[in-house]
């Protein structure tokens, strides 16, 4: 997914549009368990050309101030981009809805310790639902219980390039 929202300067970039997102309640199935959480945190985002994005019930998933952090390489050097929610659908929303957008879940990593769990979930992105892999990734989700759901509190990933292979654990 880095490749929406690369850092600045680095390709040529329309300005990005605000998007509204209203608040909403979560759905209780998106919340209820991890399984739950991370089949939303996918769904919100995907779909054709043309189609809106569910923001809204995307947002319901995090923490009020959560950060999302998209990192890679760029001209040879790393780079992290952190984005609020609003910052993240801004900077993303229109390459979405325009060109068509499939993120997968191919494999998941999932690591809980009290009221907190750390889920690597390495993904494949497809421009059509039934198109091609056009890149891989993970995307390491921090999230924690507060006794009655799961709240999503960061997300950082990382797109897979010919130098960072995914390592073999993460995949299936």
């Amino acid at each position: 997914m880095t490749a929406l929202v690369a850092p600045s300067g680095l390709a040529a970039q329309a300005p990005a549009r605000h998007v509204p997102v209203p608040t909403m309640a979560p759905r209780a199935e998106d919340v209820a368990n991890l399984a739950g959480v991370i089949k939303a945190y996918y769904d919100v985002i995907t779909g054709p050309a043309g189609q809106p994005r569910q923001w809204s019930r995307d947002r319901s998933l995090y923490i009020p101030d959560l950060r999302f952090v998209a990192t890679g390489f760029a001209k040879g050097r790393p780079y992290a981009r952190v984005m609020t929610h609003q910052d993240f659908v801004d900077a993303s929303d229109s390459e979405m809805v325009h060109n068509g957008f499939f993120e997968r879940e191919i494999h998941r990593v999932t690591q809980t310790y009290g009221n907190i769990a750390q889920v690597f979930s390495t993904y494949e992105e497809h421009r059509t639902a039934d198109g091609p892999v056009e890149g891989r990734g993970i995307n390491a989700v921090q999230l924690y219980w507060d006794g009655t759901r799961w709240w999503v509190a960061s997300a950082i990933w990382f797109d897979e390039d010919a130098t960072h292979p995914i390592p073999k654990e993460f995949l299936p």
